[in-house]
């Protein structure tokens, strides 16, 4: 038990009692409780009656209440239940004196607020047990209070850095969003649509388009390895060796004659991707890429996949064919030779080339959609919608089949180009 030296503010900060109020209408009483209090080196405050309490509580609230159940005016019951519906933050043990022993009038003591009872006359012995006990729960509650304390600050701070990530997220995806500066262009008669959607603020997929000179057009659907800020960074990397406004830097261009810039082939692009991201060192990450070139005057289509999902064929006549044989993600093997698929295009037919968004979203029974599930969706859009209208159908049709649970787990995009004849 506590000697006179045994208080000081950080034994008090850990759970020991150092200052006690009495509470007892009877002064003798009062005297008894605070000769052995004093003696065991407790600071002792005295009150004779609930309302005299309330008051020294209301300016210093004591580690520790001995009060006395039956006095006149506010009984202990009373006031112990008025001086827990008033306490601050800190917690006092709080032990009642009486001669009550029934069971029903502890619980309603309890019920109160009360942490301990003491039997009167007060044996002295026991009341020492009591008040080290009372220490022990003192020392984890406020062990536990520190402890919430230190929680709640420091989720009061992760909120602050959050908010402030959040608000460099919100313009990064500005700045994403203008490396596609334009969803739909028309190119003579046929043109070309994005879909961008992002499962978080900001994305890994990326889609574009560009044509240097006319009948001559490049397009490509973009997925960079993994998700968030490392990936979206990758993807502005990428809209910068694939400007549409920036020909020099594409590097899906070359300049002929020192006059005009004409489209590379598929495959030499690939080749070229993936040379400058191997000699990149530290840089882990990959993509995959379907990227075409197509001749607007006969339809001929040039095209290599680099481990993108197989683009889909959409014939005028409803038939459908998947192109290419997979190929390797760029970025992820050095020196590897990329494949060159073609095909011709009559006018009405549509191109369409996706992310796995689309082929690996997750439905309700907990199956992905593949690509017959694909199919099915492009059945449901509306016959008579193209382009950009087409696309929104398809990501549409695609919500309402999707998990309401896992929603949209990875990034969805698309590129569709429809060619209508020179």
């Amino acid at each position: 038990m506590p000697d006179s030296t045994f208080h000081n503010e950080e034994q008090t900060d850990n759970g020991s009692i150092r200052t006690v109020l009495v509470v007892d209408d009877s002064r003798l009483q009062r005297r008894i409780l605070v000769a052995s209090l004093k003696k065991w080196g407790f600071e002792v405050t005295e009150a004779e009656s609930g309302e005299a309490a309330m008051e020294i509580c209301s300016q210093d609230p004591p580690d520790l209440i001995l009060s006395d159940w039956m006095m006149p005016g506010m009984n202990g019951l009373e006031f112990c239940r008025k001086f827990r519906e008033h306490s601050n933050e800190g917690y006092s043990y709080f032990i009642l004196l009486t001669s009550k022993s029934e069971k029903n009038e502890i619980a309603e003591g309890l019920d109160a607020g009360a942490d301990d009872f003491l039997t009167k006359p007060v044996n002295s012995d026991e009341l020492r047990a009591r008040i080290s006990a009372g220490e022990r729960i003192l020392r984890m509650q406020r062990e536990l209070s520190k402890k919430n304390r230190i929680v709640s600050e420091t989720l009061d701070e992760l909120q602050r850095v959050y908010d402030a990530i959040d608000k460099d997220l919100v313009q990064a995806r500005k700045i994403q969003q203008s490396l596609v500066p334009e969803l739909s262009r028309k190119f003579g008669s046929s043109s070309v649509s994005l879909l961008l959607k992002p499962c978080g603020h900001i994305g890994g997929d990326l889609v574009g388009m560009f044509s240097p000179g006319v009948n001559r057009l490049g397009f490509y659907s973009i997925d960079v390895s993994g998700h968030g800020i490392t990936s979206a960074m990758m993807t502005a990397r990428l809209g910068g060796y694939l400007s549409s406004t920036y020909f020099d830097q594409n590097v899906a261009m070359e300049k002929r004659f020192n006059r005009f810039y004409a489209l590379r082939q598929p495959e030499e692009v690939a080749s070229l991707l993936n040379a400058r991201l191997i000699a990149d060192t530290g840089i882990e990450e990959y993509f995959t890429m379907a990227y075409c070139i197509v001749d607007l005057r006969s339809g001929g289509l040039k095209m290599v996949q680099a481990g993108h999902p197989h683009p889909l064929l959409l014939r005028k006549d409803g038939s459908t064919e998947f192109l290419g044989e997979g190929g390797v993600p760029v970025g992820l093997v050095p020196d590897i030779p990329y494949s060159q698929i073609e095909a011709v295009m009559e006018p009405g037919d549509r191109l369409l080339l996706y992310s796995d968004g689309f082929t690996e979203a997750r439905l309700e029974n907990g199956d992905m959609l593949e690509t017959e599930g694909l199919l099915e969706l492009i059945a449901k859009c509306d016959s008579q919608h193209s382009g950009q209208e087409f696309l929104d159908d398809l990501y549409w049709n695609l919500t309402q089949v999707m998990s309401s649970e896992y929603g949209l787990e990875d990034d969805v995009s698309a590129t569709v180009f429809e060619y209508n004849g020179p």
